[in-house]
């Protein structure tokens, strides 16, 4: 097993740590996610500088381990092959991307379903006022910046084959990335769920602009593994997100507590 490169063992780490302080100081009456977990612009508690942290907050442990997961198998592949200075800077790239795109698509929904409402009634005499519901729009998680990854890896190796559960055989990584995006879109299309999957899509787009724009400052990519990775790289790649409305709120109405 090669050793961790350093940026990735970082970002692991931090995200470790942010969420064990999180439990703590949860315990004490701090909701950590509401002071860094990213807020709709419009929202009173909103703050800039949510864009970056936003990325190192989770819903639950579940939501945690998948995402250091698949920053564990496939970021460790681009930051030996890109450096630990690029890849960093790649990583947050995408991240913020992430959140950008989640800004706009929220303030679309409330600028046509929601601003000429005072208030939301949620039943039983229960009406909560605009700015307070806005307020419970809170999205964590690094799944932004992980995807960009997962975009990044099917773009300097698209025909490395991965073993991907529960399918039976072997999928290159470029089409495993096209069926990301397409399920991704269509379940933002249609889905009310906690998942935020058009951040999900914001880092693969973001992703994707700045790869081309490498490509077209710098020398041609590695299309393939290097050595050391290739013997010693894991062949099961196995992620399912199940971070559910009792690990990270809902998306539905209201869209708190949502995770990417």
């Amino acid at each position: 097993m090669n050793e961790l490169p350093v940026v990735t063992k970082n970002l692991i780490a931090i995200n470790v740590l942010v969420f064990l302080t999180t439990i703590v100081l949860d315990r004490y009456g701090y909701d950590l996610n509401s002071l860094l977990g990213l807020h709709l612009f419009l929202a009173d508690d909103f703050k800039p500088f949510q864009i970056v942290t936003y990325m190192f907050m989770h819903g639950g442990f579940m939501h945690l381990f998948f995402n250091m997961f698949a920053l564990y198998m496939f970021g460790r592949v681009l930051e030996m092959v890109w450096g630990p200075k690029r890849f960093l800077i790649f990583y947050m790239f995408t991240g913020v991307g992430a959140g950008i795109i989640q800004e706009i698509v929220q303030y679309l929904y409330y600028s046509t379903q929601l601003s000429m409402y005072s208030g939301v009634d949620f039943g039983a005499g229960l009406i909560v006022p605009m700015a307070q519901y806005l307020n419970m729009w809170v999205t964590v998680g690094a799944s932004g910046a992980v995807y960009g990854i997962l975009l990044a890896f099917a773009m300097l190796f698209p025909n490395q084959e991965l073993f991907i559960f529960p399918l039976p055989m072997p999928i290159k990584a470029k089409w495993l990335i096209i069926g990301y995006f397409v399920i991704e879109l269509g379940m933002g299309i249609m889905s009310h769920d906690s998942i935020a999957h058009f951040a999900h899509l914001g880092g693969m787009i973001f992703g994707f602009l700045l790869i081309m724009y490498w490509k077209k400052k710098t020398a041609p990519i590695p299309t393939s593994l290097p050595t050391a990775l290739a013997s010693s790289w894991a062949s099961f790649w196995y992620m399912k997100k199940t971070c559910g409305p009792d690990i990270c709120g809902r998306w539905e109405m209201p869209w708190d507590g949502i995770s990417t």
